[in-house]
């Protein structure tokens, strides 16, 4: 051992020879830590709830007319039949939507949890380091 007080020093931000991960510096781009980065619960409510819902809405309506056409034959019962099965397809869809959307945000808060509780514990070692060193 040398006598060089930094050599026994902790290094948080990279071990020699690591590859770059998500808690090394600039790692931000392969774990999404940034309000852009969390996003997809917003894209989900925004734009795939609202969306599906309309194709769903615009397909139903299409199928309905169709039947409504076919009044008295057999096509119309059976077109009949597919918007039954298309709505509880479609009502089971929004609902995965819904429930991937909250899954979403509760991770979200999950890892802004852990990452105050991360930064406490560093903060509260930082500030004994530097007690000690007095």
């Amino acid at each position: 051992m040398s006598g060089n007080a930094d050599s026994t020093g902790t290094r948080l931000n990279s071990v020699d020879g690591a590859p770059a991960g998500p808690l090394a510096p600039g790692g931000g781009s392969v774990f999404g830590s940034t309000p852009a980065e969390k996003a997809a619960a917003n894209a989900v409510e925004t734009e795939l709830e609202p969306n599906t819902k309309k194709a769903a809405d615009g397909a139903k309506d299409n199928t309905s007319a169709a039947a409504r056409t076919f009044d008295r034959w057999e096509t119309a019962s059976g077109l009949k039949k597919v918007t039954e099965t298309w709505d509880q397809q479609v009502k089971m869809l929004m609902g995965r939507l819904s429930a991937e959307k909250t899954s979403l945000r509760g991770a979200s808060g999950l890892f802004m949890q852990n990452d105050v509780h991360t930064g406490d514990q560093l903060r509260a070692v930082g500030h004994k380091s530097k007690l000690e060193g007095l």
